[in-house]
């Protein structure tokens, strides 16, 4: 059985990714410090070929007696700070996560000269584009905001790992996730959770800032074809072609809640407030590299992938002891 390691593992996308190696055979090794957005809830229980260790990726000697013990073939590397908010808050965080961690982590690679690293990185290092325009792989960084801006800073770090220690390194660039297990801090997971609470949905600005979105699900498909498909050094845009305003995306979450069944008419409104610092007005993604070279398309379609999030997040919610946790994690009062 083939071994792989996932850093960030109880996060989201990793989470998601490892439950996906699972179904695919593989001997999962997850690797994760466990801050305020890992949840050991998001790895089912007895998970069969599958091994957790609660490390930092930048605590190198753990890490290099991780590699010696299980020979990787390959490490997906979803270990990062990622939200932007939080970055404009405080970025030292995510220098030390997102630049320093991944430095540690390429030191000990260069050692094991055999182990493929794919990097999972953003949409959001290219910056704000024209709407009729779409980010290639070879277009220039103009990261807007710390979070950005580390993660553009971590690309290049491994671009010159490979350039000068010959690592066997692949880049991925996303575009917006979504799906089951996001922090409920993110902006789909906050739209479900202020519907369900009945509240306002705070929207940045005047709402109209573009968006490409993914289901969590199409991004991990995508990843596993390239780590085994993909080319030595190359970069890879993973997107959906899903591109909404971010008003629109609530009116359509909304519209989705009054239709299901059992669902009490959804009493929430949309509350405009103060844009952020350096928000950017769009991301979108030029795909067409991986759908040619890795032969992926996306499966899931924006309607189909939302609703079963929110069917999801309300069979989460219908559970008292998730919504106290929830209430405590976000530092809300139990109303």
């Amino acid at each position: 059985m083939k071994t792989v390691i996932v850093t960030g593992g109880l996060g989201f996308i990793g989470s998601n990714l490892i439950k996906y190696l699972n179904k695919k055979k593989f001997f999962v090794v997850n690797i994760d410090k466990f801050s305020y957005a890992s949840n050991y809830q998001n790895i089912p229980k007895n998970l069969n070929n599958y091994k957790f260790y609660k490390k930092d990726i930048n605590d190198r000697i753990s890490i290099r007696k991780i590699l010696s013990k299980h020979k990787p073939l390959y490490i997906f590397n979803c270990a990062a700070e990622t939200h932007v908010d939080r970055s404009i808050d405080g970025p030292k965080v995510f220098i030390k996560s997102n630049i320093n961690g991944l430095f540690n982590l390429l030191e000990e690679i260069k050692y094991f000269n055999k182990i493929k690293l794919i990097h999972i990185s953003t949409d959001e290092v290219y910056g704000d584009i024209n709407i009729k325009s779409k980010s290639k792989e070879y277009d220039p960084y103009k990261p807007s905001s710390p979070y950005a801006a580390s993660k553009a800073a971590g690309d290049l770090l491994i671009k010159s790992y490979i350039r000068t220690y010959k690592i066997n390194a692949i880049i991925t660039h996303c575009c917006n996730n979504y799906g089951p297990n996001q922090f409920f801090e993110k902006f789909i997971p906050t739209i479900i959770y202020k519907i369900i609470k009945k509240k306002n949905i705070p929207l940045y600005g005047d709402g109209l800032n573009i968006r490409e979105w993914i289901h969590v699900k199409d991004h991990c498909a995508a990843l596993i074809k390239i780590a085994q498909k993909g080319i030595y050094g190359e970069t890879y845009n993973i997107g959906s072609g899903n591109r909404i305003e971010n008003i629109k995306l609530v009116k359509k979450i909304i519209t989705i809640f009054k239709k299901l069944k059992n669902i009490k008419m959804c009493r929430s409104g949309i509350l405009l407030v103060k844009d952020r610092p350096g928000h950017d007005f769009c991301y979108s993604l030029d795909s067409s590299k991986i759908k040619k070279v890795i032969n992926w398309k996306c499966k899931i379609n924006l309607e189909n992938g939302l609703k079963k999030t929110i069917i999801w997040y309300l069979n989460y919610f219908s559970n008292k002891t998730n919504l106290n946790k929830t209430h405590k994690r976000l530092g809300l009062k139990n109303d």
